[in-house]
């Protein structure tokens, strides 16, 4: 017998919601339905429903939560939503993608995991750049050792987005170590086999608010590896990550959605995306689709979390974004409210 679709619901009628739901419109309808969006304000979401030929507009995300018709949510809220949202889902037995960062801190990404693991719903933090082919290559090629032993890992993530409330705000969860901290960090992560860094050294400039909009970091891994990343809303950066091993580097360019690697003997690879029905918001969104083909895969096979984003990498990930904003002087009213 055929699997019915896997149904989704939207939380947050946005930019990155439009992104994702114009993707999942490239799969296929018989395993993918969105079913439902829900806004602050319902106008929103019927203006959603109606571009993206979605059923039902829910005004407000607890009438979201109670529709029966809903398999699982996909969080594309603010930053400082997303612990609230995230437990609203998970309390009536949602299975929920949460968009990056899954919390503002460790103590939130914690007590999140706990209450999905406690109601046996799958979670995930939507770090759609590891479902992307070329990150699949990358740890193939690392595991099969055509790199040797990974030695370093340069990533630098920068665009001029000094204006953009959701970066600029400390009361929206902004700053550059969240918003774009979160790609270079899980980069370094994947290279490195997911390994935690022994330490991380890290300086940074703050604006009038208190985030960072610029954050120079280096992880220092178990047996000398090291990695170096670089964070800005101030300058556009050239967003490669090379990753350095004995035998040889390779580099994914847009390395948070690349479409094109330049392999250890130097050739480049050039991958491509399907056409969607509406245009894309954000580069290379198309790619979406890898993560939520990800999700009806782990959902159908029974499965809490993925193993290309589990929760350990999702905790780890979240301690070092602590760990640098430390470093650097921003505090957020929630880091006290959260302690771990």
């Amino acid at each position: 017998m055929a699997q019915s679709p896997l149904r989704w619901g939207i939380a947050s009628a946005g930019k990155i919601s439009h992104d994702f739901a114009n993707a999942v419109g490239t799969l296929p309808a018989t395993e993918h339905q969105i079913v439902a969006v829900a806004a602050r304000k319902l106008q929103d979401a019927e203006k959603f429903a109606a571009l993206l030929g979605i059923g039902t507009a829910h005004d407000g995300y607890e009438a979201l939560a109670k529709n029966p018709n809903v398999d699982v949510v996909y969080i594309g809220a603010v930053n400082n939503a997303h612990y609230e949202l995230g437990l609203l889902m998970l309390e009536h037995g949602k299975h929920v993608l949460c968009e990056k960062p899954l919390c503002l801190n460790e103590g939130q990404s914690k007590r999140l995991i706990k209450r999905a693991t406690e109601r046996n719903l799958f979670l995930m933090e939507a770090i759609w750049s590891r479902f992307f082919p070329f990150y699949r290559q990358l740890r193939e090629r690392i595991d099969r050792g055509d790199l040797g032993e990974i030695r370093e890992v340069e990533v630098e993530f920068g665009f001029v987005l000094s204006d953009i409330d959701r970066l600029r705000l400390k009361s929206l969860g902004g700053g550059t170590v969240l918003d774009l901290g979160v790609y270079t960090i899980q980069v370094c992560l994947w290279a490195f086999g997911g390994k935690a860094p022994e330490k991380v050294v890290a300086s940074g400039v703050i604006n009038d608010d208190g985030v960072d909009v610029e954050v120079t970091a280096e992880l220092h891994f178990p047996g000398g590896g090291i990695a170096r990343m670089k964070t800005s809303a101030l300058h556009q950066l050239k967003n490669t990550a090379i990753v350095r091993g004995s035998k040889g580097s390779l580099t994914l360019h847009d390395f948070w959605c690349p479409l094109k690697l330049t392999d250890v003997d130097g050739t480049i690879k050039e991958d491509t995306l399907p056409t969607a029905r509406h245009p894309f918001n954000f580069m290379n969104s198309c790619g979406l689709r890898y993560e939520a083909e990800e999700i009806r895969k782990c959902i159908r096979a029974g499965r809490v979390q993925s193993t290309s984003v589990s929760h350990a990498d999702s905790l780890l990930i979240a301690h070092i974004q602590d760990e640098i904003r430390k470093q650097v002087g921003v505090v957020f009213p929630e880091d006290t409210q959260f302690a771990m």
